[in-house]
């Protein structure tokens, strides 16, 4: 018995349900993140097409539990907050994490201003012990591919890990 069961719950067909229902759910994520994942600045929703599963299982998690997105300068978190409330259960998460790991990454167009590309490569040799020398994210170390994210989030995720907004929930 429960050996056919794994058998049924590893089956291309459990796959492919998985992936109708993980497209279901999507369809309330597509308002913000839109319909390609690729985010949409004047939503605070950054870009999330092909984002590892396990960094968007994580974060969802987080979200739903309130361990991201309840602080009140956090406008983009807060708004994640009750959104990843409708997501009913795990399975869920996964179903919706498995679509969006499976969409076809998107390069968002820069639209910020200035800077200075050789001081910001020295300035992420930090980062990049954990993000890896291109950016490619390192599960191991928890730390997300950064390699397809928009400028503008970035750049506001960094003021809120230094303000304290983002990531001081020991949570």
């Amino acid at each position: 018995g429960s050996a056919l069961l794994l058998l049924i719950a590893g089956s291309p067909s459990a796959w492919a349900t998985d992936d109708v229902r993980g497209q279901q759910l999507y369809a309330l994520c597509a308002q913000c993140h839109g319909a390609n994942g690729g985010g949409n600045e004047v939503y605070l929703a950054p870009a999330i097409a092909g984002m590892d599963q396990w960094y968007i299982e994580g974060q969802l998690k987080m979200f739903k539990s309130g361990a991201r997105g309840t602080h009140p300068e956090d406008v983009g978190g807060m708004r994640m907050h009750p959104m990843s409330r409708w997501l009913k259960n795990d399975q869920d998460i996964a179903a919706v994490a498995g679509y969006v790991s499976n969409m076809q990454a998107t390069r968002p167009s820069p639209t910020l201003a200035g800077g200075n590309a050789e001081i910001g490569k020295t300035y992420y040799q930090t980062c990049a012990s954990c993000h890896g020398p291109e950016g490619q994210g390192n599960e191991a170390m928890n730390a997300p591919s950064l390699a397809n994210a928009s400028d503008w989030y970035l750049v506001s995720a960094l003021q809120k890990y230094k303000a304290g907004i983002r990531g001081g929930n020991p949570a």
